[in-house]
């Protein structure tokens, strides 16, 4: 059994929240879509609608990381930033040349 003050735990929540994040996103809005509350995605808006996504994925982890400052966990909290920084990194890197070009 983990510990809740681990920083295994930290990694753990901070490499699956964000799937999970863009799991549930993705599928809000497609529903959004389906609902016709959203715009259908064209081929121009795509590539900006994927890097929301991703963005919101990443986000996803303040929650974890919230709860953990409230509950004063501060190995996980730590165990939650790293995984946060990689997945940051890797989308700078991949919208890069969107967001500077």
């Amino acid at each position: 059994m983990i510990e809740k003050n681990s920083l295994l735990l930290g990694l753990v929540l901070g490499c699956i929240v964000p799937v999970l994040g863009f799991v549930t996103v993705e599928f809000i809005f497609n529903t959004l879509t389906q609902m016709g509350w959203m715009d259908e995605v064209s081929a121009s808006s795509a590539g900006r609608r994927f890097r929301t996504l991703a963005l919101l994925a990443i986000c996803c982890n303040l929650i974890p990381f919230q709860i953990s400052k409230a509950q004063r966990w501060d190995d996980t909290m730590r165990g939650i930033v790293f995984p946060t920084l990689i997945y940051v990194g890797a989308w700078i890197y991949k919208f890069y040349g969107d967001l500077m070009g």
